[in-house]
């Protein structure tokens, strides 16, 4: 089961978000309280990896995987 990050939704200025991780399959809901607190949560999104495979794989990148014409990135 994948591991997923909340955090709290702070309900004032003087409050800061609490980060806190989750072990639960993919077919559960979202959390929507704190499981201790009862605190307003949110997912946070984070990590991953990417695969390609079959045709996404196959597909080159042009100038060697910079955005692409006219971005101004040093690729």
């Amino acid at each position: 089961m994948p591991v997923y990050v909340y955090e709290t939704i702070p309900q004032s200025e003087a409050e800061f978000p609490q980060t806190f991780e989750l072990r639960q399959s993919m077919s559960e809901p979202c959390l929507t309280a704190h499981p201790d607190t009862g605190a307003p949560v949110r997912r946070v999104l984070s990590g991953g990896l990417a695969t390609f495979t079959g045709a996404a794989a196959a597909v080159p990148m042009r100038g060697g995987g910079g955005c692409g014409s006219g971005c101004g990135c040093a690729s």
